[in-house]
């Protein structure tokens, strides 16, 4: 998934990492810290202009789970299948993604930007349904089969999260996205998990979209 952004979100992988549970009520999440920061945030990860090379080429068969509500608690996941077809642009310093969701009847575009002279990505998430940009863009890049991005923005309810990207590069055919939101500024509540295999582009694919 770029993939995606939970409120959203775009778009979008497990090696270890300590994920804390958010200490929420159902109305009330925790209040963020002023000064601090929640483990490993940062908007000066860097990469390099290959990091999604990995994607590119290829149809994946994707199984998404989404918690149903964040910040509050909860336990409970949606879980859908969807399929997603990438494609470089520029050289490959930029690439879009779209993710077809059939039993959402929706789909969603991810927009990636490599900038040079900082080495880092900049990521967008559009949804179909809203037909909005995204913004701020999530920041970062990969270190190994390892991508981390960071940003500030605001959950479905306009409440200010910290949102972290997590990427792992299993092996050729597997991939996961992880997405995680702080309202404390100390903990991370993981609230959008995507698996990707490999698939057949010529059969998942029409023109670089999904077929329908």
């Amino acid at each position: 998934m770029s993939l995606f952004k939970c409120k959203p979100s775009a778009f979008l992988l497990a090696v270890p990492f300590a994920v804390a549970a958010t200490a929420a009520t159902a109305n009330h999440p925790p209040q963020a810290a002023p000064g601090e920061l929640p483990p490993g945030y940062s908007t000066t990860v860097t990469g390099t202009a290959q990091d999604f090379d990995y994607f590119m080429g290829s149809g994946w068969l994707t199984t998404q789970h989404r918690l149903k509500a964040t910040g509050v608690g909860s336990k409970e996941w949606n879980t859908f299948s969807a399929t997603l077809c990438a494609t470089p642009y520029l050289g490959g310093t930029a690439t879009v993604d779209e993710l077809y969701m059939p039993s959402k009847g929706t789909a969603g575009l991810t927009l990636r930007i490599f900038d040079p002279a900082k080495r880092q990505w900049s990521i967008y998430w559009v949804n179909s349904k809203k037909g909005v940009l995204e913004m701020p863009p999530m920041l970062g890049g990969f270190h190994g089969k390892q991508g981390e991005f960071y940003n500030e923005d605001h959950d479905a309810q306009g409440r200010p999260v910290k949102v972290r990207f997590i990427w792992t590069l299993r092996d050729h055919e597997h991939a996961r996205w992880e997405q995680a939101f702080s309202y404390d500024n100390r903990t991370w509540e993981t609230n959008w998990t995507a698996d990707f295999v490999r698939g057949d582009r010529a059969k998942l694919c029409e023109e670089g979209r999904p077929r329908r």
